[in-house]
């Protein structure tokens, strides 16, 4: 799901942009990257806003969501 922001959600301003970043997040100390997020940036006020598939790949990377573990062979 793709969303379109022409203005922010917090302060209004029109200057709101879609970026493409490496985005650094922190879960209990632990430090991780998503590469190549993409999101709604506004430089006026620093509101960061993240569309389902951004959220997914935050989920991906960062270390609060356990992985599956693969089957093992029997």
């Amino acid at each position: 799901m793709t969303i379109k922001i022409t203005k922010c959600p917090t302060c209004g301003s029109d200057k709101i942009r879609k970026v493409r970043r490496n985005w650094k997040g922190s879960y209990q100390g632990r430090v991780y990257v998503v590469p190549a997020l993409e999101y709604y940036d506004c430089p006026q006020c620093g509101e960061e806003v993240y569309d389902r598939d951004a959220m997914r790949k935050i989920e991906t990377y960062s270390p609060a969501y356990p992985k599956p573990r693969a089957a093992s062979a029997r």
